[in-house]
């Protein structure tokens, strides 16, 4: 330190100096490497989360930054890494979930042609989050990107589910002379609960496996997701059977009577008939009077033959 503090430094006028006049040189402890980004440059500060969702970590430490400390003018904190991939995805994660509904809406809205028919299927769906969530807080205590993943099919798991049983209720109608009423609500309900259960049962059979392995290496992903299919198909099954029946019964006669009225409507039958190739323009009297005239001619040259 003290050779670095007197080495020859030349100046503007062009004399020598020590370095020890312009600068102050001592021994102290600084960083090994200056990182850089966009021209500025850069300090990381990193740590690992166990035992808490990284969220909510994050949010206590802006929240505790904010209140305490004070940054200069020129520097600012960005929180990236794990976290700001985190909520990269759940912002996609939310754009997908809003384009899979209005898909969904739309292709069930071509099918039904009734808005009150779709909105009672997409009830449904509430029904399945109830469970994948309450299961998702008792096993794995937070709501992740995997957990996200795993409502999205559970929403089209839960849709087909009503989609059998209202389309079984306006098939009764349509084909089984059923009128609508409790009676008929009864037995498509009945018809529908062993395919719905048996269907349910084996997509949560198979699920189970990946429930039981939590902790194990590689089922990071695969757990929330099970879990969460898991507990939705289990109240979406159970709720169905008694949300759909009495909802259907509620409000959707009038929405299945238009259904099968424009059903048994054949679209051909508001064409009107084309005249075939080669064929003149004659008014209707005139065709059948000459069909008349033909049949008497007939007629007389039998009996004249006779």
């Amino acid at each position: 330190v003290k050779a670095m503090s007197e080495m020859l430094v030349d100046t503007e006028k062009g004399q020598k100096v020590p370095l020890a006049l312009l600068a102050d040189v001592r021994d102290s402890k600084g960083p090994n490497i200056i990182n850089r980004e966009n021209v500025q440059r850069r300090i990381v500060v990193q740590a690992n989360v166990s035992g808490r969702d990284l969220g909510a970590v994050v949010t206590e430490i802006q929240k505790k930054i904010t209140e305490k400390v004070h940054l200069p003018a020129g520097f600012f904190i960005s929180y990236e890494g794990q976290f700001q991939s985190q909520q990269e995805a759940t912002r996609l994660i939310g754009i997908l979930s809003i384009v899979t509904l209005a898909t969904m809406f739309l292709v069930l809205f071509s099918h039904f042609r009734s808005t009150m028919i779709v909105a009672q299927i997409l009830l449904n769906i509430p029904l399945a989050f109830i469970g994948g969530l309450a299961l998702t807080y008792f096993m794995v205590g937070k709501v992740s990107i995997a957990t996200l993943v795993g409502l999205i099919t559970l929403a089209g798991i839960a849709s087909r589910n009503t989609i059998m049983m209202i389309s079984h209720y306006i098939h009764l109608m349509e084909h089984e002379g059923e009128k609508f009423d409790e009676k008929m609500i009864v037995r498509g309900s009945l018809e529908r609960l062993v395919p719905v259960t048996m269907t349910a049962a084996v997509a949560g059979l198979a699920l189970v496996p990946l429930v039981l392995a939590a902790g194990q290496p590689g089922k990071e992903i695969l757990y929330p997701v099970a879990v969460v299919i898991l507990g939705g198909l289990i109240s979406s099954t159970l709720l169905d059977m008694a949300v759909t029946p009495a909802v259907f019964f509620k409000f959707g006669r009038r929405a299945a009577e238009k259904y099968i009225v424009r059903d048994q409507t054949d679209p051909l039958d508001a064409i009107p008939a084309l005249p075939a190739s080669g064929a003149k323009n004659v008014p209707q009297h005139a065709v059948h009077a000459s069909a008349v005239e033909t049949v008497d001619a007939g007629e007389g040259n039998t009996k004249g033959k006779l």
